[in-house]
Order: C-alpha cells, then sequence, then structure tokens
C-alpha cells in the first residue's frame, strides 16, 4: 500500500523566523502517530531551508525537508539558480519540479523539467513533478492530452526503477491560488489516466509504486475526500499549508 505524502509549499513566503515559528507549531500539532500512517514534508524558500533542517534535526523530527526548484546542473554560471548537489549536502529529500508557476511565469518546457527529474535524483532526492492544465484546456476538454503529455515529456529516459520512486503531482493550473477545487472524481480521473500511463512507459510495478499527489487549493475541507480515492496518494498543499493550524487538520485527515 502506497503511504501518503502530504506536502507543503510555501512558495515565496515566511522568513526564516517565522518558518521555525510555523514547523515548531506544526510539530505540537502533529504527533508520532499520525506520522506512522502519513509522510509530510516541507518546502520553505531556499533562504529557510538550512534553519528548517536545523529544527528537524535537533528536535529530531519526522518531517522531510523540500526544496520549492532547483537547476539540472552541477554548479555553473547560473546566476540566482541553485545546484541539486548543494540540496542533496543539506539533507534536503524532495524538490518539486514543473511547477505551473515555474511553467506559466518563467518559462520551464517539459525538457527542463525532464532534465531536473534526472538531476534531482542523481543526487539522492526524490522529484515530486508537477503536471496540469488550464481552465481554456479543461474547458476544450483537452486535460488529459495535456497532463499526459508532460508526464511522457518529464519521464523521458528514466527507467521504471527510478519512475516507481519519485512523486507525480496533478495540480490543474485553473484551481491554483482561485479557491476553485477539482472534485474528487475529476481528481480520481486524472490521478488515474496517469497511473495507467506510467503503467505504459515503466510497467504495472512502477505504476502501482508511483505516488500521485493532487495539488490546487486543498484545504482540510476538502482533504478527507480527496485521499478517498484509489489513485490519490497524497496533497501537494499551498497556501493552506503557511496555517499550521489548517495544515495541521490536512495532515490528520490525509493520514
Amino acid at each position: 500500500m502506497r503511504k501518503p505524502l502530504i506536502s507543503g509549499n510555501w512558495k515565496m513566503n515566511l522568513n526564516h523566523f517565522e518558518a521555525i515559528a510555523t514547523l515548531q507549531k506544526l510539530a505540537y500539532l502533529v504527533g508520532k502517530d499520525e506520522l506512522e500512517r502519513v509522510d509530510v514534508s516541507i518546502h520553505p524558500p531556499f533562504t529557510d531551508i538550512r534553519s528548517v533542517q536545523t529544527v528537524i534535526d535537533t528536535d529530531k523530527l519526522r518531517y522531510a525537508l523540500g526544496a520549492q526548484h532547483c537547476h539540472w546542473e552541477e554548479k555553473g554560471a547560473y546566476t540566482g539558480e541553485v545546484s541539486p548537489a548543494f540540496l542533496g549536502k543539506l539533507g534536503v529529500q524532495y524538490v518539486i519540479c514543473g511547477h505551473s508557476e515555474r511553467r506559466e511565469l518563467f518559462g520551464e518546457t517539459d525538457e527542463m523539467v525532464n532534465k531536473k527529474v534526472a538531476a534531482i535524483q542523481q543526487y539522492g532526492m526524490t522529484p515530486i513533478m508537477c503536471v496540469g492544465e488550464t481552465l481554456e484546456e479543461r474547458e476544450a476538454g483537452g486535460t488529459e492530452t495535456k497532463v499526459l503529455s508532460q508526464v511522457r515529456a518529464g519521464l523521458a529516459g528514466r527507467k521504471p526503477e527510478q519512475v516507481a520512486s519519485l512523486v507525480i503531482a496533478y495540480e490543474p493550473i485553473w484551481a491554483i491560488g482561485t479557491g476553485r477545487t477539482a472534485t474528487a472524481d475529476d481528481a480520481q480521473q486524472v490521478c488515474a489516466a496517469i497511473r495507467a500511463c506510467v503503467s505504459e512507459l515503466a510497467g504495472v510495478d512502477a505504476a502501482a509504486s508511483v505516488r500521485i499527489q493532487y495539488g490546487g487549493s486543498v484545504k482540510a475541507g476538502t482533504i478527507a475526500e480527496l485521499m478517498a480515492q484509489p489513485d490519490v496518494d497524497g496533497a501537494l498543499v499551498g497556501g493552506a499549508s503557511l496555517d499550521a493550524d489548517e495544515f495541521a487538520r490536512i495532515c490528520k485527515l490525509g493520514s
């Protein structure tokens, strides 16, 4: 059985003092019993990663440290970018790649996402590879065409065992930050299509092992129904993860 993964993407919010306080409150609210049933990863801004890592290590918290983005090269003249090798040295376990905001606002292509997936795994971390469609694509009936093309491009060249170990996050662009959420049935339909696509690409064992999250205005009020779906293995949580009380409820209801 696939253990759920709930990931808190803090985006460009919380300085390192605020990040420490939020994590410590979350740790008080979500205890060891819940963390036996669900994995939780925290993805702070780059300036907070060392501080969050120190709290996790010092307090022996069972939270996984995550990053929001990285470059695919180990080093070089890439001002403003962050090396996956550097993240690996900091104990980062999960790295988000291909987030819709990176694709839409910063022009990340499927080819770039594919390179990042490979680099993240090369340095011993797990990619959370994001895929999703725009409102226009959804209304035109092109959801699966768009999403599955991103899945195929992102996983190109990956071995079955590498595919099996990663995370794919279905995050419909039209639902991010809008308060709109795909229905549980909609999420299940797309996540099932993603799993079937993985089976075609990497085999049934990889498809059975890969974890598929849903992301898009996830809240405590929607998480239980989403997690009841057979092909939804967790959630990529944005704004709601900034509120320790709300994120704690999501983690508990998602476990």
